[in-house]
């Protein structure tokens, strides 16, 4: 039986992983890092964009290709943001030349001819990208900059196809609190730009991967409305606690999945817990030692049996004592974090994992 357990835990595992790389596969390696570079240039993770360039580099993004992006995000992240990036790949570059490393500089774009009209064809373009003529009569001058700047100069530049500058700003926006309703926007204007449907399902993927569960989170609500999907459960924790890898040697005791994060605990410390939406642990018991919660994101519930459920929510501390029956897991609409940590330990500790928490009762929490 405990054979059969392990063996079923592997292939959960491994279903995942072949889900993730399937949900990837759908988009191209370049698209892929120039979705990564744009959506941590919005967030202004330099640290992080430094790794994100040279990795793109090295599948085959040329210098120029990642310029033009750095550049276009200007006019969605602002110029402080995108010359900031362009240091960095500057830098990057400098670093490679250094190194010996290879870079391809790439073709830069073709020249415009002497007639050509901005104004005429950012008209043309905008239209094509939101699916009917758009006239921003409220603020004239800004509505000129969109069609004769952004989309006319910018978008008729050919070091990236339009497709490619869509995946760029809708991985970029999904990197800026509070602009959902542009992020809606782009998902649709990514679909008439001529970025398939899998390329953009693929997009939240990628961010996870690379840049942040939050930034995935937007993308995916905003996709799921444009395509009528179920939206989302909840929202992630936003990053300041580690969230670790896939809780798969007890994912058995769990509902949902969760996420663990030891944090030096071979020398005492804490192991951070992540649950999705609505996952929780079974009912279980420890014996011979205290467990301690320390709720530090999101929120949650715990409950001790016989006793009224506990909110949990950052700076909420529990000590379970010893031998009592409970469970502790992520209200429905919440991602939760707590660390963990078990004191008065007694030689001979353990834990009883008993059954699930009932569905009826779970879903009566608020």
């Amino acid at each position: 039986m405990e054979r059969f357990k392990k063996l079923s835990l592997i292939v959960l595992a491994i279903v995942m992983s072949m889900t993730y790389i399937n949900a990837q596969s759908q988009m191209n390696i370049k698209k892929q890092h120039l979705a990564t570079i744009a959506a941590l240039e919005a967030k202004g993770d330099v640290k992080n964009l430094v790794p994100a360039i040279n990795a793109g580099l090295d599948d085959g993004l040329t210098v120029n290709q990642i310029k033009e992006a750095l550049s276009q995000l200007y006019a969605y992240t602002g110029f402080p943001r995108s010359l900031n990036a362009l240091g960095v790949l500057q830098q990057v570059v400098a670093d490679r030349e250094k190194l010996g490393r290879a870079t391809e500089v790439g073709p830069d774009a073709a020249p415009l001819p002497d007639d050509y009209d901005a104004l005429k064809q950012g008209t043309e373009v905008q239209t094509r990208l939101t699916g009917q003529p758009f006239d921003y009569q409220f603020a004239p001058q800004t509505d000129y900059y969109l069609k004769a700047h952004l989309f006319g100069d910018i978008f008729a530049r050919t070091t990236l196809t339009e497709p490619e500058r869509e995946i760029v700003t809708v991985s970029a926006i999904s990197s800026l609190e509070g602009c959902e309703p542009q992020l809606i926007a782009h998902v649709r204007g990514a679909r008439n730009m001529g970025v398939t449907d899998d390329e953009i399902h693929a997009i939240p993927g990628v961010l996870e991967n690379t840049v942040g569960a939050t930034e995935a989170w937007r993308a995916r609500k905003a996709i799921a409305t444009v395509y009528g999907e179920q939206q989302p459960q909840g929202r992630p924790t936003d990053g300041t606690w580690p969230r670790g890898e896939f809780n798969s040697a007890y994912a058995q005791y769990f509902i949902g999945s969760s996420y663990l994060a030891p944090m030096d605990a071979a020398n005492g410390g804490p192991v951070n817990v992540t649950f999705e939406p609505g996952c929780r642990n079974n009912w279980h018991i420890h014996h011979k030692c205290v467990q301690v919660l320390i709720c530090v994101e999101g929120r949650g519930w715990y409950q001790e049996w016989g006793k009224a459920p506990v909110e949990l929510k950052p700076g909420t501390v529990i000590a379970i004592p010893e031998g009592v029956k409970h469970w502790h897991g992520a209200a429905r609409d919440s991602w939760f974090q707590h660390l963990t940590y078990m004191a008065n330990v007694e030689p001979g500790s353990s834990t009883d994992w008993l059954e699930p928490v009932e569905d009826a009762v779970y879903i009566k929490l608020p």
